[in-house]
C-alpha cells in the first residue's frame, strides 16, 4: 500500500512543477509584443503563453528571467517564470531586437 502511494506521489512531481498561478498571453504581431508591459504578483509562478501571429519565427530572450524559447511562425509556445522578486524583468525578441521589447513587472 505505501509503495502504491509513493508511486502515484512521484507520478505527479513532473506536474506540479510546472504548475502556474497564472496565465497570461503575449501576442507577437508586426515583429511587437503585447501587451509590452505585463504585470504580475511578487512571489507566483506565472504562465506566460506567447502566440507568435508573424509569418517568421521569434525568440523570446530575457537575461534577468533566464529564459530562451524560439516560437515558430503562426503557432505558441509557453515559458514558465517565476516567483520573482518585486522589480522590473525585462524580455525581447532576439530576431526583432529594435521592435520587440518588453518588460514584465512583479510587485
Amino acid at each position: 500500500m505505501k509503495l502504491r502511494l509513493w508511486i502515484c506521489a512521484l507520478a505527479a512531481l513532473p506536474t506540479l512543477a510546472f504548475a502556474a498561478d497564472q496565465e497570461i498571453t503575449l501576442t507577437i504581431k508586426d515583429h511587437q509584443f503585447s501587451p509590452a508591459e505585463v504585470r504580475i504578483p511578487a512571489g507566483q509562478k506565472v504562465k506566460l503563453i506567447i502566440d507568435n501571429q508573424d509569418a517568421s519565427p521569434e525568440e523570446f530572450e530575457s537575461h534577468e528571467l533566464n529564459r530562451e524559447k524560439i516560437i515558430p511562425a503562426k503557432s505558441k509556445g509557453a515559458v514558465y517564470i517565476g516567483p520573482l522578486k518585486a522589480g522590473k524583468y525585462p524580455f525581447f525578441g532576439e530576431f526583432n531586437q529594435a521592435t520587440a521589447r518588453g518588460v514584465v513587472i512583479a510587485e
